[in-house]
Parts: C-alpha cells; sequence; structure tokens
C-alpha cells in the first residue's frame, strides 16, 4: 500500500509541476508580446525594424515599463534624460519630463528615435547594427576606441574589438533576440 501511496505522491507532483510550466510559460508569452503595439507604432513611425526595437526592449527592461536604471535610465528602453530630451525637442514635444518615459509608449518612442539615430550614424558600415547597439550601451566615445581600422566598417572585426565583455555581450544578446523576433514581426 506504501509503494500505490508514493506512485500518487510521484504523479501528483509530475502533474502539479507540469502545469507550474504551463502558466510560466503562458505568463511568460504574455509579457513577451505586451508591447508590442507600442514597438510596431514606433518601428513604423522611426523606419526601424520592430524585431530590433523589440531585442532592444527585451535586453534593457524585460517588458517592464517601470524599471529604472542605476543611472537615472528609465522604462522598457532604459532611456537616460539626456537622450530623451533630445527626442522631446526634435518631435516638438513641449512640457516634457524625464518621468513621462515611464509610459511605455512614449519610451518606446524616444528610445526607437534615438536608436535610428545610432543606426544612421554607423550606415558607412555592412551592418549597423552593432555599431549602434554598442553606441546605444557603451557610448560613442567607446565606439570610436573600437572602430579602428578594419572594424570601421566590418561588424564582425567591429564586435571582437569590442573592449567592454559587458558590452560585447549585450551586442551578441541582442542581434540573437533580434534574429529570433523577425519571424514574429514577419507575419
Amino acid at each position: 500500500m506504501s509503494s500505490l501511496r508514493r506512485h500518487r505522491s510521484r504523479l501528483l507532483f509530475a502533474f502539479l509541476l507540469v502545469g507550474a510550466l504551463i502558466i510560466y510559460l503562458w505568463r511568460n508569452s504574455r509579457v513577451e508580446h505586451s508591447q508590442d503595439n507600442s514597438i510596431r507604432v514606433a518601428a513604423a513611425r522611426y523606419g526601424v525594424e520592430p524585431a530590433l526595437v523589440k531585442a532592444v526592449v527585451w535586453q534593457e527592461s524585460r517588458f517592464n515599463p517601470s524599471v529604472r536604471g542605476r543611472a537615472q535610465e528609465l522604462g522598457l528602453m532604459q532611456i537616460r534624460d539626456e537622450a530623451a530630451r533630445e527626442w522631446a525637442d526634435a518631435e516638438h514635444v513641449r512640457g516634457f519630463e524625464h518621468e513621462h518615459c515611464l509610459d511605455a509608449l512614449t519610451n518606446v518612442l524616444a528610445g526607437t528615435w534615438y536608436l535610428k539615430k545610432m543606426l544612421k550614424r554607423y550606415a558607412q558600415t555592412d551592418d549597423p547594427v552593432p555599431y549602434a547597439l554598442a553606441d546605444y550601451n557603451a557610448g560613442r566615445g567607446n565606439v570610436l576606441k573600437w572602430n579602428t581600422a578594419e572594424a570601421a566598417t566590418n561588424s564582425a572585426v567591429f564586435i571582437e574589438q569590442i573592449g567592454f565583455p559587458g558590452t560585447k555581450a549585450y551586442v551578441k544578446s541582442v542581434m540573437g533576440r533580434y534574429e529570433k523576433y523577425r519571424s514574429i514581426f514577419a507575419r
């Protein structure tokens, strides 16, 4: 009889484990698609691939619009005050405050505008995405140190020359997610 009881306990445990996994995956899927509308709007407005925007949002905030960074970055795309104000000035947004970046759409608009600016900055390269991502993460001054010689136009060489391990990992991580999300937005 104790063998039957153990079998039932194991079966119940397995059932609960599978149920918990299903709930986890369902919730994760909901969160992962929670910002798709804002991402599509911003991507269309600024001519940036929505998959790239979504990959940056995933990396920066895991789709949490209220996240705050250590250097006062805000929201989905972790926008700093200077970049947010630059966007607001360019778009003639009156009465703008950095706290407005806690609104998902405002944040993704500002972040996508800024990302587009970075992509244009490196348009002469074979693939401006890694350069733009490194700039977004570590700043232009650091990118200028890393994009010397062949790395000035060859993105594969550039990625290997990135001097900060965290920034190199950031670029690779976002690019991996970018590839994953391309199939989502291809529909």
